[in-house]
């Protein structure tokens, strides 16, 4: 058996240069790591060649034989490596490789061809092959090394596939997360926003947490946190439709009380299934007459920060979008002074365990930290962080859903 190079038409000299130089054990493979190698071989002959070429060199490989594709498909389970030869009795040719790359799965393939077949080996190395051999032209030192060579280069290409796979989802969330996670429109000085995001434990893909903070006329500024539920892209991609339409409605000054139901109207219509719903609670500001607006639906209310007292707004729950139509009751909030900060969030940031057992942080459990931040001087800026940060510590580790966060504040929220 002759050793092949990779590219095609290069076939020929029995000993082909190798990537790191010279002809010594590749660099990086774990010194006297065994493999598992099945050889896929009909002829008896050829078959006990093969084993005998790997036993004269003490090559740390451990040799199992099929004579057929059934038989290899009941044998391949563990195997490092397939040699494959492209004349069996229930395959021929790229047929057979075909199928032996659909059930080996981790597994590198070497394929046999005969002299005649030589251009074979080159169009299967096209197909998915690692590198082939050519029967008869070969000896136990160049058949081990193509056996090892070809292991290290399909764990270079999974780990290069799996390396691509996550830029590839990293930067499909950078695009969601724009769509998701604006800047705030807004001109005033009156009111400073701070936000906040940060991924659940689900591989760092963004979720379907979004917020937005839109000002249409100087007096006023309206503001939404929602979350859609479950996690991944879709997840996700619906959240930027129910931000974006929550834009434009306020934007063309659609009137308050149908803001949310239009935005159910979009979520029922572009959810992949029945059973996906969301929660959202939307602030509107009238900063002339020092008031808000808060409106839920199925989310846990803000926390008002005022005169060195955290309290939930006592708003209404109202329903989850999605699941009943029906319009959310708003809760007029007065406030006795110009200094105040009002925060909104989801519920991956109060879903975390406090201790052992079963207990959520839930909402009382944040208006502890909050009164817990007067003793450790946390600036505004850094508070939701700082928020995140305990939430974690109390749950034992990172919590398992997003947190998305908006901190309004007027008057510096001393």
């Amino acid at each position: 058996m002759t050793r092949s190079h990779r590219g095609p038409g290069l076939a020929g000299p029995s000993v082909a240069p190798y990537p790191h130089g010279g002809l010594g054990p590749h660099p990086n493979l774990p010194p006297g790591e065994r493999l598992r190698v099945l050889l896929v071989e009909d002829d008896e002959g050829d078959a006990f060649l093969v084993g005998e070429l790997l036993a004269e060199t003490n090559s740390m490989i451990d040799l199992l034989v099929a004579t057929s594709l059934s038989e290899a498909r009941q044998r391949i389970a563990g195997v490092d490596c397939v040699l494959l030869d492209l004349g069996l009795p229930d395959a021929q040719g790229l047929d057979g490789l075909r199928r032996v790359l659909e059930m080996s799965s981790g597994a590198a393939v070497c394929v046999l061809t005969g002299r005649s077949d030589e251009h074979l080996g080159i169009v299967a190395v096209a197909e998915g092959a690692q590198d082939y051999l050519v029967k008869g032209q070969v000896d136990g030192v160049l058949l081990t090394r193509a056996l090892r060579y070809a292991v290290e280069r399909k764990r270079a290409d999974e780990n290069a596939r799996r390396l691509r796979e996550v830029e590839l989802r990293q930067a499909e969330s950078a695009r969601l997360e724009r769509g998701l996670l604006p800047q705030p429109l807004m001109t005033t000085d009156e009111v400073a926003v701070h936000t906040f995001y940060r991924p659940g434990r689900h591989a760092a893909l963004i979720g379907g947490d979004f917020f937005d903070v839109v000002q249409t006329r100087p007096d006023r500024v309206d503001l939404i946190v929602g979350d859609v539920c479950g996690h991944g892209v879709d997840e996700a991609a619906l959240g930027v439709e129910l931000r974006v339409a929550w834009r434009a409605l306020i934007l063309a000054r659609v009137p308050d009380d149908e803001v949310l139901p239009a935005l159910e109207q979009v979520l029922m219509s572009e959810r992949r299934l029945q059973e996906i719903f969301a929660t959202v609670a939307t602030v509107r500001l009238d900063l002339a007459a020092n008031r808000a607006t808060v409106r839920l639906a199925g989310h846990p209310p803000p926390l008002l920060l005022s005169g060195g007292k955290v309290a939930p707004v006592p708003a209404r729950g109202g329903l989850l979008l999605g699941v009943r139509p029906r319009r959310p009751v708003a809760f007029d909030l007065e406030f006795d002074t110009d200094d105040w900060s009002l925060l909104m969030y989801t519920d991956g940031l109060i879903e975390g365990r406090v201790g052992d057992g079963d207990d959520r942080l839930d909402v009382d459990g944040l208006t502890g930290l909050l009164q817990e931040r007067a003793n450790h001087a946390v600036p505004l800026s850094e508070l939701p962080a700082w928020l995140v940060g305990r939430a974690e510590q109390i749950n034992g580790g990172p919590l398992a859903d997003d947190v998305a966060m908006l901190l309004v504040t007027r008057g510096g929220g001393r």
